[in-house]
């Protein structure tokens, strides 16, 4: 564990901003010795793996191609889907589903044909939906599909938290289970900063009380709607959150992150893949963790996978 191996192959499907982000942050970052995009738009995929190969000499060594062939992708340890419809102003990321449940019908099956032991990940929204659904296309074992469920929100989350506090980031444990999405929860019963439960902060600090943790709530699932309004997608934010599951992966390091995958008895929740704290290494989700949840919080994830299995069982999944 925490030593990424020889020969790491990653595959990126989809050249756009997310793929593109995704790409880049994970070469920066060393995270593979060999990184494939692949899109349909061949134009484009060469272009955007010969501007990121133009970068070579400021970068660990690393193998960068581009093509439409889906054969770019083969002998991947992970394939990461970016491809899409993509979210307008004032979609949900649930409007999206139909349209991206068709798309994957089409890409899933070449991709695990090409790399039948690779990682799975999606990170497309609705995410946990495309998930559910790659899952049933792919025929993989569960853990080997994975969405990027909510770790990004969770970076948001506690973002906010740590500036309303006045802390490091880093000192700040926070986690957001469930739908990426809008029905999607913090856990404030668990947050805690430097061993104080968030919950007593008010109590130790005079901040953070009730009303100030539902605005941040309320923030941080308007987010990336604030961001889509502003420059039409997210990206810098997801390609980090992205690159950060990836390396769990490829480094085999049993990280906890929030990611979503199909859950089984999970608080008493199944069959439906939504977002809670879950070992990721080198085969995917080894195994998720059950946190303590309060009644109120246990009402709302109960709510967003009932949301997420209803969208996934009208799509025929």
């Amino acid at each position: 564990m925490g030593k990424k191996r020889k020969g790491t192959k990653l595959s990126i499907v989809g050249a756009g901003a997310v793929g593109t982000s995704l790409a880049y942050a994970a070469l920066i970052n060393g995270l593979a010795s060999e990184v494939a995009l692949q899109d349909i738009n061949e134009k484009k995929v060469k272009a955007e793996a010969l501007d990121l190969v133009h970068g070579a000499s400021f970068m660990p060594p690393v193998k960068i191609t581009g093509s439409s062939d889906v054969a770019v992708t083969a002998g991947s340890d992970i394939v990461v889907i970016t491809a899409g419809a993509k979210q307008q102003p004032g979609e949900t990321r649930m409007d999206l589903a139909g349209k991206t449940v068709e798309l994957m019908k089409k890409i899933v099956p070449g991709i695990v044909e090409q790399s039948p032991d690779a990682v799975l990940m999606l990170v497309t929204n609705p995410v946990d939906v495309i998930t559910q659904a790659a899952l049933k296309i792919s025929g993989l074992p569960d853990g080997q599909v994975i969405g990027s469920g909510t770790v990004l929100d969770s970076s948001r989350l506690r973002w906010l938290i740590a500036g309303e506090c006045e802390v490091a980031i880093s000192s700040v444990h926070a986690v957001i289970c469930g739908e990426h999405g809008d029905s999607e929860v913090p856990m404030w019963s668990t947050a805690s900063i430097g061993g104080v439960p968030l919950l007593e902060w008010e109590e130790q600090t005079g901040r953070l009380g009730r009303e100030r943790r539902d605005v941040i709530t309320r923030q941080t699932i308007d987010a990336a709607y604030e961001v889509i309004e502003g420059k039409g997608a997210t990206n810098y934010a997801i390609g980090l959150a992205g690159s950060r599951i990836i390396a769990a992966i490829l480094r085999d390091e049993h990280a906890v992150l929030p990611v979503a995958s199909q859950l089984h008895g999970w608080h008493g929740i199944s069959d439906v893949c939504m977002s809670v704290p879950s070992v990721v290494g080198r085969h995917g989700v080894l195994r998720t963790l059950e946190p303590s949840v309060n009644a109120m919080e246990l009402r709302g994830l109960q709510a967003s996978a009932d949301h997420i299995r209803e969208v996934a069982s009208s799509l025929g999944f």
